[in-house]
């Protein structure tokens, strides 16, 4: 019969934190965003919606629609 035993400080783990708190995903210039951000993703002309997730233990950008949304500014004069 074989015994386990371990022994030394172990860090506390909160239930409270996520296991993937840290975890993130990466935009074409390199800036991180956190789990469940959206951006908007192009390649060459076509753009799409994405949302940052985890897919088994990776972090992705899943697709959520195509296209992404503008604000345009109108610039009809101003009704007095």
């Amino acid at each position: 019969m074989m015994a386990l035993v371990a022994a030394g400080p172990f860090p506390a783990i909160s239930s409270a934190a996520s296991p993937h708190a840290a975890c993130t995903c990466r935009t074409k210039d390199g800036s991180r965003r956190e789990l469940g951000q959206t951006v908007c993703i192009r390649i060459g002309d076509a753009a799409y919606l994405a949302r940052c997730e985890m897919d088994l233990n990776v972090t992705t950008w899943k697709k959520l629609k195509d296209g992404c949304p503008e604000a345009r500014l109108s610039l009809s004069p101003a009704s007095t």
